[in-house]
C-alpha cells in the first residue's frame, strides 16, 4: 500500500479495518494488474463476443445484486450509446421476481454477470433462468472467485466466458471495494468500442489517478469522518447517480446503519428529497466531467451553501473552470463518467472506512451478529 494512513497495518489491525484498509488501498495496483491480465484474455474475449453487439437485435443483460447490480447500472447506457445491440441493465433481484419484464425466448441474449464471490444465490439462479427462457443465450461472468460457483459452473461451457479479476480483488472484508472497481473497469475496458491498445492505456492512466486521489484524500477524509454527521447524501447524475448509490450503501454497511446515507440525482434532490436536510447531515456531490451537468450541479452546490441549511456541502470530480475551487478535485483527462466513477469511489470508500472506526465499529465486520453477511443467505429461488 503506498497511502499514509490507510498503510499503518498495525493501527487499523487494531481498529478492525486492517482488511478493508488494504483493499482500498490496493486498488490502482489492482488496476494495473488488470490491464495486463484483459491484454491476455484479449483473444479470447473477442472471440467469445465476435460480431454480436453490432446487431440490434441482440440484447445484452447487465446484472448483479447490491454494489454488483450498481457497477451494471454504471455501465450499461455508456455501452448502449456505442453499440446497435440493445444495453440495458437488470439487476438480479428484479430478473428473479419478475423475468417476463426482461427476457424473450426468441431473442438472443448475452447476461454480462458481476459478482465477487460468484456464489449469491441471485447470480447463480439468474443464468439458470436465463438459460431456461431464451433458446439463444450466452453468459459472460466477470467475477474475483476462480472457486466460485459461477466460475465452476461455467467451466467448459461454450456458452460461457469466465473472466477473472486479480485473485486480490475477491475482498475478504465485508463491503465490496477493490472487488467492484475491477469489474467495473474490466466491464468498460472489454466492452469499449474504440482500439484494444487504447482501452489498456486508459485503463492505466486510470491507475496513475487513482494513486494521486488516494494520497491526497487520505487525511482530510480522515478528519472529516470525526465529524458527527449522522445523515450522509450522495449526489450524483447520469452514470453517477449508480455511484452516488454505492457511496450511500458503503455508509450503511460499514455504520451497521447508524449512519443514515441516501442518493440522488442533483435535480431530483430538490424534488423532496432536500426536505431531509439539517445541520447533521453531510451532502456530497459527485462531479461530471460532462459540461452540461457540471453546470446544473454548480447551480445545486451554490444553493445548497447559500441556504445554509446543511452541517458541509462538498463536491469530488474533475478539476474545471465551473466550480474551480472545490473542495476534492483532481486533473483528469477527458474521459466518460463511467471511467472515472473508480476514481471519486475512492472518497466514498475512505469517507465509509473512517466513519465507521470513528463510531467505534470493526469495519472488516461491522455486524457481528451476523445479520448481514458478506455473501448474502436465507435467499429462497422459486420457479415458476
Amino acid at each position: 500500500m503506498d497511502v499514509t494512513l490507510l498503510s499503518d497495518v498495525s493501527a487499523w489491525q487494531r481498529r478492525g479495518g486492517a482488511d478493508t484498509a488494504t483493499e482500498i488501498a490496493q486498488q490502482p495496483a489492482l488496476w494495473e494488474a488488470l490491464a495486463q491480465d484483459l491484454s491476455r484474455a484479449r483473444d479470447q474475449l473477442q472471440a467469445f463476443l465476435g460480431d454480436s453487439l453490432n446487431d440490434p437485435n441482440q440484447r445484452v443483460l447487465f446484472t448483479g445484486a447490491g454494489s454488483s447490480g450498481f457497477i451494471a447500472e454504471m455501465v450499461a447506457d455508456a455501452i448502449n450509446a456505442q453499440w446497435p445491440a440493445e444495453v440495458r441493465v437488470v439487476h438480479t433481484t428484479s430478473l428473479l421476481t419478475h423475468p417476463a419484464l426482461y427476457l424473450q425466448r426468441d431473442r438472443p441474449t448475452l447476461l454480462v454477470s458481476f459478482g465477487r464471490s460468484g456464489s449469491s444465490p441471485e447470480s447463480v439462479a439468474a443464468v439458470d433462468r436465463v438459460r431456461s427462457d431464451v433458446d439463444d443465450a450466452r453468459f459472460l461472468d466477470i467475477t474475483c472467485n476462480a472457486d466460485g460457483e459461477l466460475a465452476r459452473r461455467g467451466a467448459g461451457r461454450a456458452d460461457t466466458c469466465t473472466l477473472l479479476m486479480p485473485s486480490a480483488s475477491c475482498d475478504r472484508a465485508f463491503a465490496m471495494t477493490s472487488s467492484l472497481t475491477c469489474m467495473l473497469l474490466a466491464a468498460l475496458t472489454v466492452f469499449d468500442r474504440s482500439p484494444w491498445d487504447a482501452r489498456i492505456a486508459r485503463l492505466k492512466q486510470i491507475a496513475g489517478l487513482a494513486r494521486e486521489g488516494l494520497a491526497q484524500w487520505d487525511a482530510p477524509v480522515a478528519a472529516l469522518a470525526q465529524r458527527p454527521f449522522n445523515r450522509v447524501i450522495y449526489l450524483g447524475s447520469g452514470p453517477l447517480e449508480a455511484l452516488a448509490r454505492e457511496a450511500a450503501l458503503k455508509v450503511l454497511e460499514l455504520t451497521a446503519g447508524r449512519v443514515l446515507a441516501l442518493a440522488n440525482t442533483p435535480l431530483g434532490f430538490r424534488h423532496g428529497p432536500k426536505s431531509t436536510l439539517d445541520g447533521t447531515t453531510l451532502v456530497v456531490v459527485l462531479r461530471s466531467g460532462q459540461p452540461l451537468a457540471r453546470r446544473y450541479e454548480q447551480d445545486l452546490l451554490e444553493e445548497l451553501r447559500r441556504d445554509g441549511v446543511a452541517g458541509e456541502v462538498l463536491s469530488i470530480g474533475p478539476h474545471s473552470d465551473i466550480g474551480a475551487d472545490d473542495d476534492y478535485t483532481l486533473t483528469a483527462p477527458a474521459l466518460d463518467d463511467p471511467w472515472l466513477a473508480p476514481v471519486w469511489l475512492g472518497f466514498a470508500q475512505l469517507y465509509a472506512l473512517q466513519r465507521s472506526a470513528a463510531l467505534g465499529l470493526t469495519p472488516d465486520n461491522p455486524f457481528p451478529d451476523g445479520t448481514v453477511n458478506r455473501v448474502v443467505k436465507g435467499v429462497t429461488i422459486h420457479h415458476g
